[in-house]
This record gives structure tokens, sequence and C-alpha cells, in this order.
């Protein structure tokens, strides 16, 4: 199982970043995916997360309302559209898949390598 994340960057505060995250080795619309990030000198964070059908999603208390997961089963993707960024976003994002629809990072089965986003103030 292989999870490839991209499109991470530099960008000014206030402005808008989509990240994705490619899966293969996995049937994908079995799978909860979500994203975490990690920020120097703190600890994994969890930041949202899809369904296998995209029914439901959840997310953490200080991106809700900036930012929006998304998934295309089609193309065994999911994406993170990343809208009004802070200078305090700025980390390393990790996609996550797993079988429960859950926040503790300990219960997903796989992480993809992460991409490093950067908001300057």
């Amino acid at each position: 199982v292989q999870l490839q994340a991209c499109g991470g960057g530099l960008v000014q505060a206030g402005g808008s970043l989509r990240i994705s995250c490619a899966a293969s080795g996995l049937t994908f619309n079995y799978y909860v995916l979500g994203w975490f990030r990690q920020a120097p000198g703190k600890e994994r964070e969890f930041i949202a997360m899809i369904t296998g059908s995209s029914f439901s999603t959840n997310y953490a208390d200080s991106v809700k309302g900036r930012f929006t997961i998304s998934r295309d089963n089609g193309k065994s993707a999911v994406y993170l559209q990343m809208n009004n960024l802070r200078p305090e976003d700025t980390a390393v994002y990790y996609c996550v898949a797993g079988r429960q629809f859950t926040r503790a990072g300990g219960q997903y089965d796989y992480w993809g390598q992460g991409t490093l986003v950067t908001v300057s103030s």
C-alpha cells in the first residue's frame, strides 16, 4: 500500500492551497481517509477525515470552516482544500487510510510520506 501526498508549497497568509494524496494497493472505497499535520516542535494533530462513501466528514476545530476534505474513489485520491490559510497552519501534512472513523492517529493503518505547507505572514 502506498499513499503519495503532493501539492504542498509556500503560500501567503489568507491564501489557498489544495493538497492531494493518491493511493494504491488497497480497496480504496473501503477505507476512511484522513489528514493529519505536524508542525516543528509540536505533536501530530488530526485535521480532517471522510468516510468511504463521502457521506460523513469531520474536522478539527482549528480548521473547521476553512478546510474541506473530499475524495474521488474513481481516482483513488483524497484532497484537502485549504482556504484562508494562517501562519499557524504551517506543517507537514500527512494523508492516512484506515477502517475506523476516528481522530486517533494510531487507529489508521497506512500513512503517506507527508507534504510540507508553509504559510508566510
